[in-house]
């Protein structure tokens, strides 16, 4: 009964009290079509600590000893301890949001360096505090580009994450704004510049690209802009690795940049809760959703933090709010923001670094599907990706996402990911179990 607040007795006078004799009598006005008519089959309830017995032996199957080469929008990095740490402090882990702003000084500081840092990460003069996470950052800045522009026609690459493209198509389905995809090349893996420019017209509000895209390969951020700004659209590039951006020449060509921080230090956590954000040009400012935290002082001069331009509808009126983003990831923001800090712009470069050399050496011997340049993750051509993830998982070894439920046209190729938390000899294991496959999965003998 600890789950179960209500006992029997309690139960049984609240129903007096209604009038009624039984719960039955409570859905009695209901059609029988729509009532169940046999118990649910579900298995017998567990004690608390079956429970965790239970989930422990799942974790212990699914994850330790097991290598994982897994990426696809959710990386497998090194989180450092101090995040917790900090995180944990009940001054942060209690306070849910800062509605009483003035008084939250201290969350209100780390939303402040996390907009910061956010804005020295992507190269854009603002951001916001966060948003639920990269999905939901997508729509966020279509709709903004709409708002801009006064445009009502999205194109967006299918090189975009397609869970991502997917609660688009879900967020504006309502909106008038219809959402038009434009293909990739299937050469490079890159976006097909030409298909762009032909589904380019007055009408468009954005260009939604992503990189590095789906398929781990670095776009053309520059070639895209130009194309986008001749015919008066923006472009809102979207990242979904992080780590990428301690590398790669921030998208300063874009008007909007929406992206998801899963690898700053947030687990994987069965896919959440993560945080995205939503960073742009400072003549933007006003059509930015969700809560930004300005920095002024106090009565006394001192250095003061507030909640300012917050165009949401718990602020403003309905009508005129930009957003209905009712909150902001602060407590996961936190972490992201303790990650940036621990490793600062040389650390964040040197991870950088060493995701680049794992994945490229994952590669080195392998059929790799596309040409153009990559970052940690890119596109194997396997044959079959079910055989051989079905294979890799007897050596322990966590394959790739094979990318057919997504593109039929690449059904015999997945999704590969190494980051700095890949061995080499467990990437030296992938090869060894591809090579040992009836076809060989490599494009080159290797020792």
């Amino acid at each position: 009964m600890r789950y179960l607040p209500k006992s029997d007795s309690e139960r049984t006078e609240m129903l007096e009290a209604c009038g009624l004799s039984s719960l039955n009598d409570l859905i009695a006005h209901l059609p029988p079509e729509v009532l169940q008519a046999q118990a649910l089959e579900l298995p017998p309830g567990k004690s608390e600590y079956e429970i965790m017995d239970y989930f422990r032996a799942r974790g212990d199957r699914m994850a330790n000893g097991y290598a994982s080469f897994l990426g696809g929008g959710v990386y497998r990095h090194y989180r450092p301890v101090l995040a917790d740490v900090v995180v944990s402090r009940s001054e942060f882990l209690t306070s849910y949001t800062p509605y009483q702003a003035e008084i939250s000084q201290g969350t209100l500081m780390t939303i402040f360096e996390f907009q910061t840092m956010i804005c020295q990460l992507t190269g854009m003069e603002v951001a916001n505090a966060s948003m639920y996470d990269g999905s939901t950052a997508v729509p966020e800045a279509a709709l903004m580009a709409a708002r801009i522009t006064r445009r009502s026609r999205i194109l967006v690459a299918r090189g975009v994450h397609p869970e991502y493209r997917d609660v688009l198509r879900s967020s504006v389905k309502h909106q008038d704004l219809p959402v038009v995809e434009f293909g990739f090349n299937l050469e490079s893996g890159e976006i097909d510049l030409v298909d762009l420019e032909s589904k380019l017209d007055e009408s468009v509000a954005a260009v939604i690209i992503q990189s590095p895209n789906f398929f781990g390969v670095v776009e053309n951020t520059k070639a895209a802009a130009a194309l986008a700004h001749q015919h008066g659209a923006l472009l809102v590039s979207v990242f979904t690795e992080a780590v990428s951006l301690g590398l790669l020449e921030p998208p300063t060509d874009a008007d909007i940049v929406a992206g998801e921080l899963q690898s700053f230090a947030i687990s994987p956590s069965y896919g959440g809760p993560f945080a995205g954000v939503v960073a742009t040009k400072m003549a933007h400012i006003r059509q930015l959703p969700g809560r930004i935290v300005g920095q002024t002082t106090d009565a006394d001069g001192k250095r003061a933090f507030c909640l300012t331009l917050s165009t949401r509808e718990q602020h403003i009126r309905r009508e005129k709010a930009t957003s209905n983003i009712c909150t902001n990831q602060a407590l996961i923001a936190l972490m992201a923001t303790v990650f940036m800090a621990i490793y600062g712009k040389v650390g964040l470069r040197e991870l950088a670094m060493q995701n680049l050399a794992k994945a490229h050496y994952l590669e080195d011997g392998l059929e790799r599907r596309f040409s153009g340049p990559f970052f940690n993750e890119f596109v194997l051509r396997c044959g079959s990706p079910e055989a051989l993830n079905e294979a890799l998982l007897g050596e322990k070894i966590i394959g790739g996402i094979p990318l057919g439920r997504y593109y039929p046209e690449l059904a015999d190729s997945m999704l590969l990911c190494a980051t700095e938390m890949s061995s080499r000899e467990e990437m030296d294991s992938f090869k060894r179990v591809c090579a040992a496959q009836p076809e060989s999965l490599l494009a080159k003998t290797t020792a």
